[in-house]
């Protein structure tokens, strides 16, 4: 499973909201909410993300055995 809870400490860390990746990079609420349950996104959300913060996809995703 891959788990994107480094990328809420990441976001934190770094002063943005999920307010602010809906209203100033375009993020819609559904992506939000797949990111949220450790659902399914696309490789281009993961490197806007990564973009965005300024970091690597390690800051944002893991890897966790089931």
């Amino acid at each position: 499973m891959i788990s994107y809870n480094r990328l809420w400490e990441t976001m934190k860390k770094k002063g943005i909201s999920t307010y602010r990746l809906r209203e100033s990079h375009g993020f819609n609420t559904k992506t939000i909410a797949k990111l949220r349950q450790n659902g399914t996104v696309t490789t281009q959300t993961l490197d806007k993300l990564c973009s965005i913060l300024d970091c690597e996809l390690s800051d944002i995703a893991e890897y966790i055995k089931n």
